[in-house]
């Protein structure tokens, strides 16, 4: 291994007319340098491994994604070693009804603008709260686009995040 482990995970792919294959994406990295790429379901998550530290990484992505797929790729890079500790931090009961979010923001200056627009939340469909470097957020089945807190956030012009399930992250482990 050249470097410690990493995860890369991709805003918007998969959706809104924008494809990325796994295999080609994996191709992607790997033409980029980076070593034991591996890809985690279809919405954008990659593990690698390589040279230098997560700004120059996410630069070096992010300019090779859209030279290779045609978009503004965005970016947020990790390591499986805080996305262990993310996940060990999840504060809410997981039960069947409800989704398990992490939102992973660019940085971590735009995340008290998030917990703001966390507001006055109906405790019956979602909670946010938030962790070290992320925000949690907890909401009914079928809600994830309709609730208060998702169209809230959706208007942020300006801050980068990506969302990713308690479940895809501990696949990412």
């Amino acid at each position: 291994m050249t470097g410690s482990l990493r995860i890369a995970l991709l805003r918007g792919v998969n959706v809104g007319g924008i494809t990325v294959k796994s295999a080609q994406l994996a191709e992607v990295f790997r033409g980029l340098g980076f070593d034991e790429v591996r890809t985690v379901l279809a919405s954008g998550n990659v593990l690698f491994a390589g040279q230098g530290g997560p700004s120059e990484q996410t630069a070096t992505i992010e300019k090779g994604l859209s030279d290779a797929f045609g978009y503004q790729a965005r970016v947020i890079v990790t390591d499986q070693a805080a996305v262990d500790a993310i996940v060990a931090a999840y504060p809410f009961d997981e039960v069947d009804d409800r989704q398990p979010y992490v939102i992973f923001a660019q940085t971590a200056d735009d995340l008290p603008t998030l917990v703001d627009l966390a507001g006055d939340l109906d405790p019956e469909i979602e909670r946010v709260r938030a962790g070290d470097g992320v925000l949690y957020w907890e909401v009914r089945k079928g809600m994830s686009t309709d609730s208060a807190f998702s169209k809230r956030t959706a208007r942020t012009p300006g801050i980068l995040t990506t969302t990713r399930n308690l479940r895809t992250l501990r696949k990412l482990l």
